[in-house]
């Protein structure tokens, strides 16, 4: 495999491009069976055990996750300490994140914001609920990216698993790739986190990842619509309702900060 894109890098904070089908987590399994036919280490390495071997370093903290077949910006920790401060950014809600999905199919709405609480079925879907104990909030707008291609610019709020997914799928446009969730078929998941803003106590750092793969990605038609779009910061994004604003996530809470994983 190639060496993963690095987007940002100090003493402390390293952002990639992570490919998609690149999984977070090494495949015990695989990677035992790649050791012992002395065949590539990359076959079923995850994120964190290709970057430490890229970078020549044994200390590499997720900060947050991305699913197998979601690309884009993704953020590790160096040190402890650089840890513990963007997983209290994510806990307070201060890291910004933006993404860019394509469907095949029309959304009932072209703009807008989704809210419901998640609840997990059989076969690995998720599915979106009508209560909002603890939602699953995430904003969007679309536009037409290429004929019969619906483009996405996405602003998760929350960070549930399968969140993002989940939302486009409940307003009839399941994501280009995504058969889980009824998408249709395609070379890859076209989901890809764009943009990734952290306000660090010393500096704001903020990252954009390009396309790297995806058949529909990088279609010119298609990579001219993302030229097009300006900064996702510029957009009028739904607001939240205050309600949910004061909602914030316990740094223990496994069930969102250590997932946020569209």
């Amino acid at each position: 495999m190639r060496d993963i894109p690095i987007l940002y890098e100090d003493d402390n904070l390293l952002v990639v491009n992570k490919p998609s089908g690149v999984s977070m987590h090494d495949d015990a399994k695989n990677n035992a069976s790649s050791q012992q036919s002395n065949n590539s280490g990359d076959l079923g390495a995850g994120v964190v055990t290709l970057l430490k071997a890229q970078l020549g370093i044994t200390q590499l903290h997720l900060c947050h996750r991305l699913d197998t077949g979601t690309s884009g910006c993704l953020c590790l920790a160096k040190t402890d300490n650089m840890a513990r401060e963007i997983g209290e950014l994510f806990a307070s809600r201060q890291v910004n994140k933006y993404y860019l999905a394509l469907s095949a199919q029309k959304p009932k709405k072209k703009q807008g914001i989704v809210i419901g609480d998640m609840k997990n079925r059989r076969g690995g879907q998720r599915i979106l609920l009508k209560s909002t104990q603890n939602p699953a909030i995430t904003q969007f707008f679309s536009q037409s990216a290429s004929p019969g291609i619906r483009g996405f610019i996405v602003k998760p709020y929350s960070g549930k698993t399968h969140q993002i997914r989940v939302a486009l799928k409940s307003i009839g446009a399941p994501i280009l790739g995504d058969t889980l969730y009824g998408g249709q078929d395609a070379d890859r998941l076209h989901l890809h986190a764009w943009k990734l803003v952290l306000p660090l106590s010393h500096d704001t750092v903020s990252v954009t990842a390009q396309m790297q793969s995806g058949e529909m990605f990088l279609r010119e038609d298609v990579q001219t619509w993302f030229a097009s779009l300006d900064q996702p910061e510029a957009f009028p994004w739904p607001n939240v309702p205050a309600r949910y604003q004061q909602q914030s996530v316990s740094i223990r809470d496994n069930s969102e900060l250590n997932e946020n994983r569209d």
